[in-house]
């Protein structure tokens, strides 16, 4: 069994480049067992990217298992 977790990284409004390197995101999420799947970027009603979605996994402790 998987949890599941999506951090999401704005970008400027103007440059539309991240607001934060999400290199480090990626870096820091991995060091705390998290695997990364894959980067999505949220688009806004006029097709702009707003956002990008980095999503990540990592298998449940046992004992969560074991309790629910």
């Amino acid at each position: 069994m998987y949890e599941h977790k999506v951090v999401e990284v704005k970008l400027s409004a103007f440059k539309l480049s991240p607001e934060e390197d999400y290199q480090s995101v990626v870096d820091s999420h991995e060091k705390e067992g998290w695997e990364l799947m894959r980067i999505d970027s949220g688009i806004s009603g006029y097709g702009i990217p707003t956002l990008f979605r980095v999503i990540f996994k990592r298998k449940k402790e046992k004992m969560e298992k074991d309790i629910g």
